[in-house]
């Protein structure tokens, strides 16, 4: 028996109470709304309740290790430990609240062989992770996880479409999430989470995952059966390098296994959320608080912001007495943009360094001449990176980056989440940790966590975001309405709104060097309310900023970072009104779809007092020409109702300022 309690004691801490082997286990949300059903019958099952309904029926879990059987065989239950948690967990570096309750109870379950399991249930949502307890290196050929619903059920899941040059574990993490039956997903179907299901006449369930260290992702498929099934990139055996543009590691062929990994370890978080109402949804903090603690015990330094990116525009500034492009000249006009308008930094992106060489630097370029008017002008500088190269030269890059002032960079072109690239994200990490530098990543996995364990990875990418303006029409209204519901579960996400050309449906149209958004301008200021970010891009047009200055302060003065998150209304796909506290002022955003909506905003949630209101609206021709806004003020107070009207495409943002 002493292994039993060895691994209780290793992987799963102190419990209180104990239970003795049953046909099966019972686990209950403290709200009692939720309940788990685990029982272990030749394999691992458990059933979920919401309220007395079925919702998830004879979910499979199970974990094959190479020489060392399964978790299934010929295994059983030996003993369980049940145990309660009710603290407040504070975030270091506050995205969407600072303060999270982190009130779950819990069930650790032990077995005959060396594996081990431990169930949550929170009152937002259940999860579950494995532990193994081998005294040698394990080779893990697969884990199962398979998630069966009890009614018909659709889902917002991001397919995954396959590229040329590499197999389907090969993505940017950038797609759209169309609602579709689960019946019509296949085994041939793969997707990234969060997937958001939709059963019928039952609560919304969201599937991710947390605590993704040392391990692949997990992608989802079907079984054109009402199920999603698990599963994972294989671990790479051979790779090469691209030659195109962007330079990045290709996998050509895979092993037999998933991971190689210590014996006695952990595994990430498997999590259904669960939301009866969907406004429950973008607030859901399951995610962080089950991720690791940190890794960065301080991180002071570690400073959310406002900055701007000249890509997606393609540096196609006017109205300056320089040839704009990716020279020193067009970097201090946008020093001199961030400095009028309230921001913090500037981004450097693609192009300013070659791409295999961070110290070769374009001739175009003086970089001392930038550093210095930067640091008179009390803007940071930051700057783009390629994974691959970044890779070859971190420490080297690291300690020059520290010499120029840079404290956040970015690196771009990593599109895999296996084992050994999951292993080169916390690697990254830890080295710009060393360095008091922030860490942005491109082409990416949503953060899972990673940015409770590693504060200094303040924000990634994997999103279908502005940039698709350049060339598609993907970033549509639906999309943007389906994301705080989907891929914002995982993570704070870099979508880069801001745009300044404004267009209707038919007006729409992909110009490069001067992209245009679908929807209206107060939908795109209203994103900076809605989207998780404490590093929010600004990636309209610096030129055309200038020109409408009252617009630019109101979007400079817009806090990066929130100590407290209200989510007002929202529907899926539809519609979202989003309150945020930042000390004692509050911000209200407001986005909807072609459909337009009347919004009406009881500010009872405030605290006492006056605020000075100061709101950005559609305009009455907003339908028509989708740039048309007006800004006014009024001074409210709790007992105030805001009755706003939202275009088709349209949206409000609301700035609160406690007098």
């Amino acid at each position: 028996m002493k292994k039993y309690f060895l691994l209780a004691s290793l992987c799963f801490g102190f419990y209180f109470s104990f239970a003795s082997n049953k046909d099966s286990l019972h686990l209950s949300s403290p709200n009692k709304n939720l309940v788990l059903t685990i029982w272990m019958n030749h394999a691992l099952y458990y059933n979920m309740y919401f309220k007395g309904q079925l919702l998830v029926k004879a979910a499979l879990v199970d974990l094959k290790i190479k020489n060392k059987g399964s978790l299934s065989d010929h295994n059983s239950i030996v003993k369980s430990y049940y145990a309660q948690n009710n603290t407040i967990v504070e975030s270091q570096v506050p995205e969407r609240n600072q303060f999270m309750k982190d009130e779950y109870n819990e069930v650790a379950i032990l077995f005959k062989q060396a594996y081990g399991i431990k169930f949550r249930a929170y009152n937002e949502g259940v999860a579950y992770q494995l532990a193994t307890q081998f005294k040698d290196s394990i080779y893990i050929e697969n884990e199962i996880a398979q998630f069966n619903f009890e009614n018909q059920a659709s889902a917002y899941i991001p397919l995954i479409h396959k590229r040329a040059d590499g197999d389907i574990f090969h993505t940017s993490f950038e797609e759209q999430y169309p609602l579709t039956a689960l019946t019509k997903i296949s085994n041939t179907d793969l997707a990234y989470n969060p997937v958001l299901v939709c059963p019928n006449n039952s609560p919304k369930i969201a599937i991710t995952e947390s605590d993704l260290l040392d391990y692949p992702g997990m992608f989802l498929t079907g079984n054109q059966n009402n199920s999603l099934v698990a599963g994972f990139a294989p671990y790479p055996a051979k790779d090469s390098t691209t030659k195109e543009l962007y330079p990045e590691i290709i996998v050509t062929k895979r092993e037999d296994y998933i991971a190689y990994t210590k014996g006695t370890r952990t595994l990430p978080w498997r999590i259904l959320m669960v939301a009866e109402q969907d406004k429950l949804l973008p607030n859901n903090n399951m995610v962080y608080l089950l991720a690791s603690k940190t890794k960065v015990a301080d991180a002071s330094w570690v400073h959310p912001g406002k900055i701007t990116d000249e890509w997606i525009i393609n540096t196609n500034v006017f109205n300056v007495p320089f040839k704009s492009g990716v020279n020193t000249a067009t970097y201090k006009y946008y020093i001199d943009f961030a400095k009028r308008f309230g921001f913090d930094r500037i981004m450097m992106d693609a192009g300013w360094s070659d791409y295999t060489n961070l110290f070769k630097v374009i001739p175009e370029i003086n970089m001392d001449s930038l550093v210095d008017y930067a640091k008179k002008q009390n803007i940071k500088i930051s700057m783009w990176t390629i994974a691959l190269t970044l890779d070859k030269q971190l420490e080297a890059a690291l300690t020059q980056f520290n010499k120029w002032g840079v404290d956040f960079i970015m690196t771009d072109f990593i599109d895999r989440d296996d084992q050994k690239m999951v292993q080169f994200y916390e690697r990254i990490a830890q080295a710009c940790a060393q360095h008091k530098i922030m860490i942005m990543f491109h082409g990416a996995y949503a953060p899972k966590g990673f940015n409770r364990t590693y504060p200094n990875a303040i924000t990634r990418e994997g999103v279908l975001g502005s940039e698709y303006n350049i060339w598609s029409d993907k970033v549509s209204m639906e999309h943007n309405l389906v994301l705080p519901f989907t891929r914002m579960l995982a993570g704070p996400m870099d979508y880069e709104p801001g745009f300044l050309n404004n267009a209707t449906q038919k007006s729409f149209r992909n110009v490069e060097g001067n992209p245009m958004s679908l929807g209206t301008r107060s939908n795109q200021l209203a994103m900076y309310i809605v989207y998780d970010n404490p590093m929010q891009f600004f990636s309209g047009n610096p030129s055309q900023g200038f020109q409408e200055p009252q617009f630019m302060e109101l979007l400079g003065s817009i806090p990066a970072g929130w100590e407290e998150t209200n989510i007002l209304d929202a529907k899926v796909g539809n519609y979202i009104i989003s309150a945020r506290r930042k000390n004692q002022d509050w911000y209200i955003g407001g986005m909807c779809d072609w459909s337009g909506k009347t919004a009406a905003i009881n500010l009872s949630f405030l605290p006492a007092g006056k605020y000075l209101a100061t709101l950005c609206k559609d305009g009455v021709n907003a339908d028509k020409f989708a740039a048309d806004y007006t800004i006014d003020s009024q001074i409210v107070d709790p007992t105030t109702v805001l009755n706003l009207q939202m275009a088709p495409g349209g949206g409000f943002f609301v700035k609160l300022i406690k007098q």
